[in-house]
């Protein structure tokens, strides 16, 4: 097992966008573990004074390869070799660290969950306090911090060119979903040789929905281990924390996405369970939670959480 680290650059960073074609930034075995320096937020978020912003920053916004149709700054894509499409990767989130002392959060007219109630931009930097693993909002709050990716993903099918990094699909990308904090593991679908693994869209702490649009959206550092499964298939990507087991679901239409998540799960039952498909439906009823994952991305989301404990866990 090889540890390498991924530094943020204008040559490592793509903006605002997943493409099959690009070229990987680093080239790993399975089983390695990789740290990746990440960054946040387009020239006019960036404080003036008073915090610590990244040095590298001002020169992937001179530099990087953008995409308009996109909106973060993703740090990758990271190649496992031996990876083929159908495989499935992963990815073990060891540890999430701040890299600044700062984020932001932004209202946006036409955005949001209320598209039509807020009609004025409104732009507020959050102080961060790393040690105290808080975030001071300016009416006094100090609200804990969960840091997470809210983007991590791999290159999507080469038929589809260059996506978009705001819509979440079944490469994964912009999930928002704050329960992948330290200690969850990501299962994604591979799409390409490689698989080809970007991160970003770093978030200190995010409620479900992520209603405004943004959470504190910030800098961070993630170590992630990344495990090549050829002996299961996915179509979509799945997750597990220590204690429960995650299915996801993306669409336009909210019904539709607990739709999909929920045929996930029942599957995911049956493939660990005896239980039928009838039995696994009705335990989904009666103790799995669905939660709105985010509202904003124009395929929302919905994921499914089941306790572990409840079935024979197995690896997956």
């Amino acid at each position: 097992m090889m540890h390498h680290h991924l530094q943020a650059s204008a040559e490592t960073c793509h903006w605002g966008f997943f493409d099959a074609a690009r070229k990987p930034s680093l080239m790993i075995d399975s089983g390695d573990r990789v740290t990746i320096d990440t960054l946040t937020g387009a020239p006019e978020v960036v404080p003036k004074a008073g915090f610590y912003v990244p040095p590298e920053l001002a020169d992937v916004h001179a530099r990087a390869e953008r995409f308009a149709g996109g909106a973060h700054i993703l740090t990758g894509p990271v190649a496992i070799k031996g990876a083929k499409p159908g495989d499935v990767l992963e990815v073990r989130i060891l540890d999430v660290k701040l890299r600044q002392d700062w984020g932001f959060n932004i209202i946006r007219p036409l955005a949001g969950t209320l598209q039509d109630d807020f009609h004025e931009m409104r732009l507020m930097h959050i102080p961060l306090d790393r040690e105290r693993n808080i975030g001071r909002l300016p009416w006094g709050l100090e609200l804990p911090l969960a840091p997470f990716f809210g983007i991590m993903g791999v290159a999507p099918p080469p038929a589809w060119g260059r996506i978009t990094s705001i819509v979440p699909r079944a490469h994964g990308g912009n999930l928002d979903n704050k329960e992948l904090v330290t200690g969850a593991t990501l299962y994604l679908p591979v799409f390409v040789d490689g698989a080809m693994f970007s991160c970003g869209d770093g978030h200190g702490a995010q409620g479900d929905g992520e209603v405004c649009v943004t959470a504190i959206e910030t800098a961070l550092q993630g170590t992630f281990e990344f495990i090549l499964r050829d002996d299961v298939r996915l179509s979509y990507p799945r997750a597990e924390t220590p204690k429960h087991y995650i299915t996801m679901g993306m669409d336009p239409d909210l019904d539709q996405c607990a739709v999909i998540a929920l045929r996930d799960m029942i599957k995911l039952i049956c493939e660990r369970s005896n239980l039928s498909k009838e039995d696994a439906y009705t335990l989904c009823s009666l103790a799995a939670d669905l939660h709105v994952t985010q509202t904003v991305n124009g395929s929302k989301g919905i994921h499914v959480m089941l306790e572990k404990s409840l079935l024979h866990a197995g690896s997956a």
